[in-house]
């Protein structure tokens, strides 16, 4: 019998054979039809590193943004390839989770997902070694009053048992589709719980981990955590359901509608940077005339915050010519610029409009 004050260290598997109901597997149908053209979209595009570059790190923000660690879009940006003490906290950690999220894709050119997949994400989140929970006393609900909405698994050995499970369901040969694979996967991780901090992040990075690994997109641009963080007090309901009521569907349909609605609304992103793509195409040429090349086309939306020495180097010309270009674009209202300390930065301030829609 579930208690939200006793460690749920019965927490069954997900019930395989009953997952797809007739509303869940209609919602998969539309789920999977536009993550299918998202993922045509990030293929068809000349560089996907601009998405590449963007969309981790709008992802990055919302996922931290969950368990009140905010940041800007425009502070991330602008530390992104490099956050200097003078970062705020919230915005070193939040950049973390992209670190924490191209490991876990570089570990999947090595082996599958697993449990040590899992550990190696939280420990690049929080940067520090993580590991299973060891200690009791661990539960989610009001920190204040003391007042327990769930209590996960307790104790090293259930823990891992039940990760081990989790491993077994992600990999498991059933006809499952992978997007309630992943839903499911994501209730049972964030039920087992199985670190003392970060497992949220954790979990939500390996749901994009687990539709890499699916072949459902080849780059990790889907901006899940948009839809949690808008719905932020029904995901967290949502996840107690499963738990209290065993409501598995209310619970799909939730994720199911997240991966329809996020997909669409990057496609809606990609459409408009390729706009903005051509219309600075033609600017760079008005202003710099013809002089600046693709390279700093590129440069500009994979970096919107840049030096001129990161034009000098994608560039390959000297740095008068670079400052040239830039000190061009700033004057005809372009780009815009700051001094921070002895450089300038050059910002690509409308890419950061689109993202920040």
């Amino acid at each position: 019998m579930w208690s939200p004050y006793q460690p749920y260290n019965q927490l069954p598997d997900p019930p395989a054979t009953a997952l797809e109901s007739v509303a869940v597997l209609k919602a998969t149908v539309e789920a999977r039809a536009a993550i299918a053209s998202l993922d045509q979209a990030v293929r068809r595009i000349p560089n996907p590193a601009v998405l590449v570059s963007a969309i981790p790190l709008l992802e990055a923000k919302a996922s931290s943004e969950i368990e009140n660690i905010v940041t800007t879009t425009d502070e991330l940006f602008r530390f992104a390839s490099d956050a200097e003490e003078k970062a705020t906290p919230e915005t070193k950690e939040t950049l973390r989770y992209r670190s924490a999220l191209f490991a876990g894709l570089e570990s999947l050119q090595k082996r599958p997902l697993t449990a040590s997949t899992a550990a190696e994400i939280c420990t690049h989140i929080k940067g520090r070694q993580m590991g299973i929970r060891e200690l009791p006393g661990t539960y989610i609900g009001n920190p204040v009053t003391k007042e327990a909405r769930y209590t996960p698994p307790e104790g090293r050995a259930v823990i891992e048992q039940k990760l081990s499970a989790w491993e077994k369901f992600i990999h498991a040969e059933a006809q499952l589709d992978a997007l309630v694979v992943m839903a499911a996967a994501h209730y049972q991780f964030e039920a087992i719980h199985p670190f003392s901090d970060g497992n949220g992040r954790t979990g939500r990075i390996l749901n994009v981990l687990l539709l890499v690994e699916a072949g459902l997109i080849r780059e990790p641009v889907l901006y899940l955590s948009r839809h949690i963080i808008r719905n932020k007090d029904e995901y967290y309901e949502r996840l107690l359901a499963v738990t209290r009521d065993e409501d598995w569907e209310g619970w799909l349909l939730f994720m199911l509608e997240g991966v329809r609605v996020t997909s669409l609304e990057t496609l809606e992103i990609i459409d408009q940077i390729q706009e903005l793509q051509l219309v600075m195409r033609e600017e760079l040429r008005e202003v710099t005339r013809a002089g600046a090349n693709a390279d700093l086309l590129d440069l500009l939306f994979e970096q919107p915050y840049c030096r001129i020495a990161d034009v000098v180097e994608a560039c390959q010309v000297s740095r008068p010519t670079a400052a040239k270009w830039l000190g061009a674009l700033v004057e005809a209202k372009k780009l815009l610029d700051v001094r921070v300390g002895r450089e300038r930065l050059f910002i690509n301030h409308r890419f950061l409009e689109v993202l920040s829609a």
